[in-house]
């Protein structure tokens, strides 16, 4: 051992150097770590512990030193060392910053990092590495439409009311239909999952025709009625409405939550609600079909059953969807809502106080202008 080394271990010292050296779950670079404490204490020189860990003199004498200098738990700690890449300067994380949140040159859409690498003159990987930073996804996009019915808030309050607090003795059904369902059959079949490899799929299909599913959500409970049709006109949502009346026999008031689609206000259907008094239609706002829940269970049947199945027929996706359908109602899950109308105003103030700086008048409502009639 070289001069200058004397370690002396106390009885706690060695029975914690001890656990760490014979842990099998503790990292290899702490065991022998370890292992070269435990033998300087015991006297072995220098060249035999370099035989029984594996490692070399400076690595030896370096650990030796850490030990003597901070015990225990400088084994445990790796020192920091200098990064070999000058760090970037601030004018230039500014630059990227500023650049990804103006418009990208005229042959692009969206800012890229190899991109934006060339105009700053950095590599993409920095690029990327300040966009994560602060937060930046130029990459991706989100779709947005910002209601502007005259009595959106009524709507709104009307809606969430009936969601949160349902009224007494009656039932809540959010309606909807969702069309133009695709039978989809891939034209070769897919490979399954295995370890290392995603299942497959081919890009291609064949069309088989489509479907249309009326359905309504009830709300409190979770539980969905639906049928599928082969179109989605006033005539199949009429035969979708006298099927709620069978499902909930009696006088009980049935509340239904709907979009502004013209089979729910087509004149027919009117005259049929208005003799059924029961049922009491609530409309949405436009462009807000967010606030109807039976587009959330929509998804659930969209990701879990349609999207990546594989159907010879339109009676092959039919059966699917009502497999989907009937295995829900065995243990139905209710959506509950957790937002207020005061959280939703003033996330739809903050939308448009940003659109009306952009483009000033584009979130009012529109009203329609009656032509001049010039007196003959």
């Amino acid at each position: 051992m070289r001069t200058g080394i004397s370690i002396t271990l106390k009885a706690a010292d060695r029975r914690r150097l001890k656990v760490l050296a014979r842990d099998r779950n503790a990292p290899h670079k702490h065991v022998w770590r370890a292992e070269i404490v435990l033998l300087s204490a015991d006297g072995i020189g220098t060249n035999e512990i370099m035989r029984r860990t594996g490692k070399s003199k400076t690595c030896v004498w370096r650990w030796q030193e850490r030990f003597m200098q901070e015990g225990f738990d400088g084994l445990l700690r790796d020192k920091t060392r200098p990064s070999r890449i000058q760090p970037l300067g601030s004018n230039i994380t500014e630059r990227v910053v500023m650049l990804t949140q103006s418009e990208p040159p005229a042959e692009a859409t969206h800012w890229t990092a190899a991109m934006m690498g060339k105009i700053v003159d950095i590599s993409p990987s920095s690029v990327q590495r300040i966009w994560r930073a602060h937060g930046l996804q130029p990459h991706r996009v989100k779709q947005f439409k910002l209601s502007t019915a005259p009595q959106f808030v009524d709507k709104l309050r009307d809606i969430v009311g009936l969601y949160v607090d349902p009224p007494a003795h009656a039932v809540v059904l959010s309606v909807d239909e969702k069309s133009q369902i695709q039978a989809l059959d891939r034209t070769q079949p897919g490979l399954p999952m295995k370890k290392g490899r995603c299942a497959t799929m081919t890009h291609d299909y064949k069309r088989h025709g489509t479907t249309t599913l009326f359905a309504a959500l009830e709300v409190l409970q979770g539980r969905v009625i639906g049928q599928c049709y082969e179109r989605h006109r006033h005539q199949e949502f009429l035969k979708f409405l006298r099927r709620l009346d069978e499902e909930f026999p009696g006088d009980i008031p049935l509340h239904l939550v709907m979009d502004n689609y013209g089979t729910h206000k087509h004149p027919r259907t009117v005259a049929w609600l208005n003799r059924h008094s029961r049922f009491i239609s609530h409309f949405v706002p436009t462009s807000s079909s967010w606030l109807n829940l039976i587009e959330r269970w929509f998804g659930e049947l969209t990701s879990k059953r349609v999207r990546r199945g594989s159907f010879f027929s339109v009676d092959d996706l039919q059966r699917a969807i009502t497999d989907f359908l009937n295995a829900w109602n065995e243990e139905p899950k209710p959506f509950v809502w957790t937002a207020t109308v005061e959280s939703i105003q003033a996330k739809l103030s903050r939308c448009r106080q940003t659109l009306e700086q952009i483009q000033p008048g584009c979130t009012k409502p529109r009203t329609r202008k009656r032509p001049n009639r010039l007196s003959s």
